[in-house]
């Protein structure tokens, strides 16, 4: 009984030297964590993959220079340092400007903060819906290659600057015309909002992300690569094997049939029909009183 007693003085002196820890202290804890997951999860996914394991080499490699106190490689590390870090800023600017990217067009920022303010909506309606889903289809019987990228929260406007304005209504007949072969207009996306084509022929960023199936080609790879920096959503038909695939949030997946892909698109008229909040019912004041001064 006495050791036992013992034994809990020991742990409790033990305990008193650690720092308490406050419900602050958990909640910086769970941010940091929180943090570096996705710290971690955005290198696997780059080429800061590849960084991270030659830095690691260099890090063992400056463990032995001072181990061994070799004075003059410390001497050389120490100094090449803050170019290092420059030429690494330099190198990595692509992936830095996609990270940045994808944080600001989380929907906590764009709910919160009025940057749609001077956007025109239009309704993604059940026509729109159908019409797409008959193009997607018809044109997948015919192994003819379309990529068409439906604009949600993100504007899509710097994308459309690259292609030709359009600016026509979603029909079935206008999007199988766009991407017949051999037509002026059949290469690159169409950008789609609201119920409305806005333009053809656009350029997509090309994703690096290596867990793509390297089957697929240059326009499945541009489906991925928007849908990464941006929330909108791709419809892609190969036109080697006529096989109909939906990207969105950096993931791409197969669709069998009609009707999943309408119910895939009908998802996307539920979620942007206009929420009942506060805040973007007083925005949408704004915005209306402004048109009305006008």
């Amino acid at each position: 009984m006495d050791i036992l007693l013992e034994v809990m003085d020991q742990l409790s002196s033990w305990l008193s030297l650690l720092p308490r820890i406050s419900l602050k202290n958990i909640v910086e804890i769970a941010i940091i964590s929180f943090l570096v997951y996705e710290l971690l999860v955005w290198i696997k996914n780059t080429r800061a993959w590849t960084l991270l394991k030659g830095l690691l080499v260099i890090f063992a490699f400056s463990v032995v220079v001072v181990l061994f106190k070799l004075d003059t490689i410390l001497w050389i590390l120490k100094n090449i340092t803050a170019i290092a870090v420059t030429a690494l800023l330099v190198v990595f600017q692509p992936e830095l400007r996609k990270a940045l990217e994808q944080l600001g067009s989380q929907n906590i920022i764009s709910s919160i903060l009025p940057m749609d303010q001077g956007k025109e909506t239009n309704g993604f309606n059940d026509r729109t819906v159908n019409e797409l889903v008959r193009a997607t289809f018809e044109m997948a019987k015919v192994k003819t290659g379309a990529l068409m990228v439906i604009e949600r929260g993100t504007s899509l406007k710097e994308i459309e600057r690259t292609g030709i304005e359009i600016n026509g209504l979603v029909t079935s007949q206008l999007l199988i015309n766009i991407f017949e072969h051999n037509t002026p207009l059949h290469d690159g996306a169409v950008v789609i909002r609201g119920n409305r084509v806005a333009a053809a022929t656009c350029y997509l960023p090309l994703s690096d992300n290596m867990s793509i199936n390297k089957a697929l080609g240059t326009r499945h790879r541009a489906a991925v690569g928007v849908s990464e920096t941006t929330d909108s959503l791709t419809v892609v038909v190969s036109e080697e094997t006529g096989r109909v695939s939906v990207a969105e949030g950096g993931s791409l997946k197969t669709v069998s049939d009609a009707e999943t892909l309408r119910s895939i698109l009908s998802g996307i008229r539920e979620v942007a029909e206009p929420s009942g909040s506060r805040f973007r019912l007083w925005k949408g004041r704004l915005i209306n009183g402004k048109k009305a001064d006008k």
